[in-house]
């Protein structure tokens, strides 16, 4: 067994497309690789500013035997037909055939041995074919290379065994060197595996695994804040793509000037983490300290003093811009930028951000009804979008909603307000925080249902993995800000009403369907984090007409619940045999056997027993439902199953006698007609 190792060195990776790319690599080799029958025992990959990394190891040296049978002519079939075989199937005389017994008479076999080839000849070639089809996001040609790859590629090194393979990719050979770090040691260096590769670049300064240059990043840099009672604030964005910028990370500190320290921490740590890659540092009572963190990608004599001095400058002109927008913004009040989002278009055939703003103030204050404590809201709506027209949103914008809650509270509006302007926009993923506040849980609400109606209206669906308005993250933030907060909200009069706001030619009962059952496809992605069985939730959705999340989610858990018993699981059971009884019968007589059931004509106490159960069961699933006590409804349900296994023991549904054969088939319909109160039992899997 031997060990693969290809490194394709090139320019500088973005950092965003490195992983991305050594696993995509690995994939397709590994996949190369078992279809040669070659399978590794280990395939690992490995990215860094410079270099795409795999490592595949246990491989054979050549392929294993393979064999092929080809069945011939007949024994005795005309000259033609057997020379034909022979040369397909590379025989020299029909000694070398088989002549095997089949009930149609003797034929002719041709048993085909082929020997495995050597693994560095078929590696050239699965590598040479893997290399072009490497899905970068974007890549490029150089010189007068026909060949794509991210950046240009200086050099290949491709080794197995100890032996180069001579790949040949973008002009280039494949040989057993490599270069360490750009400036501290770039001479080649000549390695045999992978462990030889990495010890030897380790020492050129060049950390090959993520993971090892993470871990120097995250000690050193908690090591350096220590010193100065401080601590590096979590960022694991930031923490990844700078992982990808250094190949031999060195971390720094440097300071903030004491000018800057009165614009919002938002704003310092925005500059210094989107423009900069700069860690943002905490003093012990959590306000931002006025020092940062960067990683150099290199050691110099004077420790780093040069390096800190530059990014010290570099972030003096950033944060002077920064805080000249502070500044001058704060000169408006954030109510006069509110008519300049008519400038702004939110949707060519939705109209302005200001044509928003004046859907989501009606809205807010229709949802209040549903949200206890809610007021205001509707000059919360106003002053939502507001900031967008300020200059620091403009030169920050993942600022938005931030700043707002800061100018807002700067021209004296009340905290809520402020504080709803800044959550608005939440929650963005299922990490990001939920609003809990009355006001902002509102306006929140107002934006994110106004995007889906809208965008629905004008049938801007997403398709597939496309979702270019991100209307499902929308939905999902709709699914959280109900279910964290508790709110009783019926979705069908609030996509409605929010409706009333659009083309009045529009099909509005139409596109709230079409919203409520893209709800369903949404709550079912969020509840089967938290383990709970899509099946249950398409049960529930399917009795139609349930579009308050609340009461879906306690019925979908007493469901649940009730199905992990004995009395419920047997139920199920029951269930699918009575329907499948029915469903049969029904296409045989083409007869619909649902409604009353004639019971005179059961002829069996077992039935009668049942059709008394299930008259109780329905009345008391009929009370427990009005009172949306489900649990009490699984309960009556429960109650059948003795009656139901009783039936089935005793009790012949198909008898010569048709009147009792209605009786019994009507009986076996009202059994799915009582549970389908509760839940659509034919959507439940196994």
């Amino acid at each position: 067994m031997a060990e693969l190792l290809l490194e394709i060195f090139s320019e500088e990776i973005p950092a965003r497309m490195q992983a991305r790319a050594a696993d995509d690599l690995a994939r397709l080799l590994g996949d190369a690789l078992k279809a040669e029958a070659l399978n590794a025992t280990r395939i690992e990959a490995h990215a860094g500013p410079r270099r795409i990394v795999v490592v595949a190891d246990g491989l054979p040296e050549a392929q294993p035997e393979s064999s092929e049978e080809r069945k011939g002519p007949q024994v005795g079939a005309p000259d033609g037909a057997i020379q034909g075989f022979l040369k397909a199937s590379g025989l020299p005389s029909l000694d070398q055939a088989e002549v095997r017994e089949l009930p149609k008479g003797k034929f002719y076999f041709a048993v085909i041995k082929r020997p495995g080839r050597a693994t560095a000849v078929v590696l050239k070639e699965i590598i040479e074919a893997a290399l072009p089809q490497l899905p970068w996001p974007k890549s490029m040609r150089w010189a007068d290379n026909p060949a794509r790859w991210v950046r240009p590629v200086q050099g290949i090194l491709c080794v197995f065994g100890g032996k180069v393979v001579p790949v040949h990719f973008a002009g280039r050979t494949a040989c057993d060197e490599t270069a360490g770090h750009r400036f501290l040691a770039p001479a080649a260096i000549k390695v045999k595996d992978f462990a030889d590769y990495k010890d030897k670049l380790a020492k050129a300064n060049v950390l090959v695994e993520a993971a090892a240059r993470t871990k120097v990043i995250v000690a050193e840099l908690a090591k350096l804040a220590a010193a100065e009672k401080l601590t590096v604030q979590d960022d694991p964005g930031l923490l990844a793509e700078v992982t990808g910028l250094v190949e031999w990370p060195v971390p720094l500190l440097g300071t903030i000037d004491a000018a800057f320290m009165d614009v919002p921490a938002e704003v310092l740590t925005s500059a210094m983490r989107k423009h900069q890659k700069y860690f943002a540092l905490s003093t012990p009572d959590g306000k931002l300290a006025n020092r940062f963190g960067v990683i150099a990608n290199m050691t110099t004599a004077d420790n780093g003093a040069a390096i800190i001095a530059g990014n010290e400058r570099v972030l003096r002109a950033r944060l002077s811009d920064a805080k000249f927008f502070w500044v001058q913004d704060r000169k408006e009040k954030l109510e006069s930028r509110v008519a300049k989002l008519k400038e702004r278009v939110f949707h060519a055939k939705l109209g302005t951000v200001f044509d928003k703003v004046e859907r989501m103030e009606p809205l807010s204050e229709w949802l209040e009804r549903v949200v206890p404590g809610a007021k205001d809201t509707r000059r919360a709506a106003y002053l939502a979008k507001a900031d967008l027209s300020t200059g620091m949103v403009g030169e920050f914008p993942d600022l938005q909603g931030i700043m707002g809650r800061y100018y807002a509270l700067h021209d004296g509006e009340k905290a809520e307000i402020a504080d709803a302007v800044a959550q608005h926009y939440s929650p963005l993923g299922p990490q990001d925080r939920c609003p809990s506040a009355p006001v902002s849980v509102v306006v929140a609400l107002a934006d994110k249902i106004d995007s889906l109606v809208g965008f629905f209206a004008i049938n801007e669906k997403p398709t597939g993995s496309k979702d270019p308005f991100a209307l499902r993250r929308a939905a999902l933030g709709i699914i959280r800000l109900i279910l964290e907060n508790k709110l009783r909200l019926p979705l069908l009069a609030a996509f409605e009403y929010a409706l009333g706001a659009y083309d009045a030619n529009a099909d509005k009962d139409k596109v709230a369907r079409e919203l409520l059952d893209f709800f369903a496809d949404r709550l079912k992605v969020h509840l089967k984090e938290a383990g709970v069985r899509h099946d249950l939730v398409s049960a529930v959705f399917a009795l139609g007409n349930e579009d308050d999340l609340l009461r879906l989610i306690a019925r979908v858990e007493a469901l649940s619940a009730f199905l992990a018993t004995d009395d419920g699981a047997n139920l199920l059971v029951a269930y699918r045999r009575a329907a499948n009884i029915v469903r049969i019968e029904e296409k045989k007589d083409n007869a619909s056997y649902k409604g009353e059931v004639a019971a005179a004509d059961l002829g069996a106490p077992e039935a009668d027993a049942l059709l008394k159960a299930l008259a109780t069961a329905e009345t008391q699933v009929n009370a427990a439902l009005a009172g949306e006590d489900f649990v009490s409804a699984m309960g009556a349900l429960a109650a059948l199953r003795r009656p139901v296994d009783a039936f089935f023991d005793k009790v012949t549904v198909n008898t010569d006698q048709p009147a009792q054969r209605k009786a019994r088939l009507g009986l076996l319909a009202r059994i799915a007609a009582t549970t389908g109160r509760v839940a659509d039992f034919a959507q439940i899997e196994s």
